[in-house]
């Protein structure tokens, strides 16, 4: 598909990668100050009616979401020009949103060098499985895969699990700095909560503060869920693996209105991202319009991107995901002599 302009994209966006401090600053103004006051008024609103603290929470949940994409920006070092104020407001964000900052950073690093490498899966990906690992998996392992896999599980438990208790520990290996860095993210939540239970009591500090984590832990999870599960999505081994076309094919555009596009911080121009991460938030529209070959890239809607629930393993040999009843014919086969082992599943790295 992009045969001819392959080596030519990340020239062409390289412009669009330059950090505009003033836009960097007014963009954490309108994003931590609308927080923040819809915080208070969904606390405020309790005495009133709980129909309207809901509403309140969950556009509250929607500015968490606008907040993890200025940390996102800052895992990228593409919010501000100097590392130190990146790190610095990642840290501080990641708090907010409860994410450890060198810990996500260096599983999202990952999930970019290997993103659609079928050789590379398993950290900071969604956990994906060939039909031929599916076919040929043990019974509790595509009982474990189904779970996971499941709608319910993935976008209601998902957000519980990674949020609340896989981000609270170190992997194995971590570096120092990434094992203090999430040691001082789990102290600062805790005191952070607790600072507010304290000021407004542990019933009303849940029923504004467990909205607002469902809202945008659900939504966080089905933004990087929907961009990469596509039907005709690109993934191939290591020896036939390209980044370039990883970023464009393996990709999608979330062409979502406006004012979703705004609160996603424009996360929907997935594909420039992932050709060119160090390109700021504010600037990936702009790098999409300005380049033509970037526009031929499959396009989802809120509608078609539904479409993706049903999709749930990958076929090597149609280049296409498949759901688990057009599968069906090949369990009934004799199983296979010898197992393949897939990687183990993560919902690390929005």
């Amino acid at each position: 598909m992009y045969k001819e302009s392959i080596a030519h994209l990340k020239k062409n966006v390289g412009p669009f990668e330059k950090t505009d401090t003033k836009s960097s600053l007014w963009q954490l103004v309108n994003t931590l100050g609308p927080l923040v006051l819809l915080w208070y008024a969904a606390y405020a609103s309790l005495t009133v009616s709980y129909w309207l603290t809901l509403p309140l929470t969950i556009v509250a949940g929607g500015f968490v979401i606008r907040t993890f994409i200025i940390f996102h920006d800052c895992c990228h070092q593409s919010f501000f020009k100097s590392r130190l104020a990146n790190d610095i407001l990642g840290t501080i964000t990641g708090v907010m949103t409860l994410c450890p900052y060198e810990q996500w950073k260096h599983s999202h690093s990952i999930h970019h060098a290997t993103s659609s490498n079928l050789d590379k899966r398993g950290v900071g990906d969604i956990w994906i499985l060939t039909v031929d690992e599916y076919v040929a998996a043990p019974l509790w392992r595509r009982i474990a895969y189904r779970i996971y896999r499941n709608p319910l599980a993935m976008f209601v438990g998902g957000p519980i699990y990674v949020f609340l208790l896989q981000y609270r520990f170190n992997r194995r290996g971590a570096r120092r700095k990434e094992r203090i860095n999430t040691y001082m993210t789990n102290l600062a939540i805790v005191v952070l909560y607790a600072l507010l239970i304290w000021a407004i009591g542990w019933q009303a500090f849940v029923l504004v503060q467990g909205p607002i984590f469902f809202v945008s832990g659900l939504l966080g999870i089905w933004m990087f869920y929907v961009q990469h599960q596509f039907e005709e999505s690109y993934f191939e081994n290591e020896d036939q693996w390209s980044y370039v076309k990883a970023a464009v094919e393996g990709s999608s555009y979330y062409k979502l209105p406006k004012l979703l596009q705004w609160v996603t911080g424009n996360i929907g121009f997935h594909h420039v991202h992932h050709l060119s991460p160090k390109v700021p938030n504010y600037n990936l529209e702009k790098a999409h319009e300005a380049t033509p070959e970037l526009q031929k890239v499959t396009t989802l809607t809120i509608g078609t991107s539904l479409q993706s629930l049903r999709f749930r393993l990958w076929d090597e040999k149609g280049k296409t995901f498949v759901g688990f009843k057009d599968i069906k014919h090949l369990l009934r086969k004799p199983a296979a002599a010898s197992q393949v082992k897939s990687p183990s599943p993560s919902l690390q790295g929005k």
